[in-house]
Order: C-alpha cells, then sequence, then structure tokens
C-alpha cells in the first residue's frame, strides 16, 4: 500500500496515536505523518504509506489552514485549554479593537515558539524543560500569516480562520495577541481544515477506515503519492530518458521549467520521479519510484 490517507483526527489523541491506529488497520509498519497536530487540535492529519513517506517533505512545508476559537482574558502555562490557568484578565477590548489587533499579524512576522512545543534548543526540546518548570530564551522564527479573519464573535471567546505558512504555532498566534489586548488569551479548540491540497471535506474518521479495512477496502480512499506534488510543474520525459532517471543518471530538456522542482511522468502520465535543475536545461532525479511494471 503506497500513498495517502487523510484523516479526521479526533480531539483527545495525539499524532502518533493516529499513526498507531493506522499501522493495525493498514497492517504495516511504513507510515509515517505531515504536521503534527496537538492532542486538543482536530481535523486534517495526512498519512504517508509505504513509498509515499518519501514525499511527506512537500505536505510539511505546504500552507495550512485553521478555524480556532481563542478565550480573552486567561492565560495558561501552554498557550491552550490543556494547560494550567496562570492569570485571569479582565476583557475591556472592544469588537473594533479586537480586529484592529488581528491585522497587526497578518503578514510576515516573527513568532516565538512556546515552551511546551518540540522545538529543539541547545539539543533539548522545549516541553522537557517546560515540564521541569524552567522556561528559556527562544529565537523568534519567521512565518507568514497569509489570512486571519474574525468568523463568530462570543467575547471574550473569538473564533478566527487562519491561513498560513509552515512551522505556526497557533497556540502562539493567541497568546500573542492576548498580550497586544493586554488582557492575554489562549486557546480553545482548533480544527486543521486544509494542508496544502488536502481538505477536511476529503478526510475519514478512524471509524469509517476501521470499516473500510475490516471489509478489505482500505485502498479504495488512498490517494496515490503523486498527489502530494501538485504544485509541481509536470515534465514529460521520453522512454529513453525515463531509463536514465531510473538509473540516477542527468537527462536534457529541451523545454525546462522555470522551478526548483519537478515531477517527471511518461507518455500516459505516469509518475516517475521528482527532478532538480543540477545546470540550465540539464535535471538530476532527487526521489524515484518503482516502476509500476
Amino acid at each position: 500500500m503506497n500513498g495517502f490517507l487523510i484523516i479526521n483526527k479526533p480531539a483527545g489523541i495525539t499524532s502518533h496515536d493516529v499513526v498507531d491506529a493506522a499501522r493495525r488497520l493498514a497492517g504495516t509498519r511504513r507510515i509515517g505523518h505531515a504536521g503534527t497536530l496537538d492532542p486538543l487540535a482536530t481535523g486534517v492529519l495526512v498519512l504517508a504509506l509505504g513509498a509515499a513517506t518519501r514525499l511527506v517533505q512537500f505536505i510539511d512545508g505546504s500552507d495550512k489552514t485553521y478555524r480556532a476559537t481563542l478565550r480573552l482574558g486567561e492565560t495558561t502555562t501552554t498557550y491552550d485549554a490543556d494547560g494550567d490557568l496562570v492569570e485571569r484578565r479582565p476583557v475591556t477590548a472592544s469588537q473594533a479593537e479586537v480586529e484592529a489587533a488581528l491585522a497587526g499579524f497578518r503578514g510576515a512576522i516573527a513568532q516565538i515558539p512556546p515552551m511546551y512545543s518540540a522545538v529543539k534548543v541547545k539539543g533539548q526540546k522545549l516541553y522537557k524543560l517546560a515540564r521541569q518548570g524552567k522556561e528559556i530564551e527562544r529565537a523568534p522564527r519567521p512565518v507568514t500569516i497569509h489570512r486571519l479573519d474574525a468568523l463568530d464573535w462570543a467575547l471574550p471567546d473569538v473564533t478566527v480562520e487562519v491561513v498560513c505558512s509552515a512551522g505556526t504555532y497557533i497556540r502562539s498566534l493567541a497568546h500573542d495577541l492576548g498580550q497586544a489586548l493586554g488582557c492575554g488569551a489562549h486557546l480553545t479548540a482548533l480544527t486543521r481544515t486544509a494542508a496544502g491540497e488536502f481538505r477536511l471535506e476529503d478526510s475519514h474518521t478512524l471509524e469509517a477506515l476501521g470499516a473500510l479495512a475490516q471489509a478489505g477496502r482500505l485502498e479504495e480512499v488512498l490517494l496515490p503519492p503523486e498527489t502530494a506534488l501538485t504544485a509541481l510543474p509536470v515534465i514529460v520525459i521520453t522512454p529513453e530518458q525515463e531509463q536514465a532517471v531510473r538509473f540516477g543518471q542527468t537527462i536534457t530538456l529541451d523545454d525546462a521549467p522555470d522551478a526548483e522542482m519537478a515531477q517527471a511522468r511518461d507518455a500516459v502520465g505516469r509518475f516517475i520521479a521528482v527532478m532538480r535543475p543540477v545546470e540550465p536545461g540539464v535535471w538530476r532525479p532527487k526521489i524515484v519510484f518503482a516502476s509500476a511494471d
């Protein structure tokens, strides 16, 4: 089984729990996931099976879309509802003031990762230090908030939609918004509605996948590996070029795309490899997939 399963992750379990469940259902250990979701979060979790694990990097780096509920007036240790309450303050900000504060987070920003995260500083994971009651200085990281719009107002709760670059912490966004408003805030609910080209409406619950697996039909919802590569241009190669690519050799293209990578397909559209340019017009295979023959 080679391809992608799009899971609608439930709240209360880790991303690794989902992987373990999928391994039992698919009967294989070779499963990875793209874009970890915290236990509190629900929604799109992309699992890669078999050879598709080699393409996880293309999903990890894609933009993500979230629907998040933020509670103003309360700060927690983890920046979300799973943490301990640190401080409670009155919420005096109006809807217009919250809107103005949201506008300040749109675009390219520098974000400090939360202490309760898997980010490593000097070889140590931050969450391990946080569990010891330690807090250390963290370097801000560049992220991009492409869109940040309020969907629903029920102050002190605000529900927003966020479209952001990979690596953005929505928990930190909630916390930082609270700091900007002077009342504090934390995340109370989070649903990832899209990861790159993978959408929530195309996802499956673990219960539904279990029923399919029991009926021997799990492969019916397995998306082909090349689904992860829709953002890459396509180059069509000849049988002779395909043979060279499968041996890891370079090929020359007369009409090469202006791109850092591309997907190579044969004349009938079968996915062959991910290619990268080494010099103008000359391309080398980066990832080669086994022949379907």
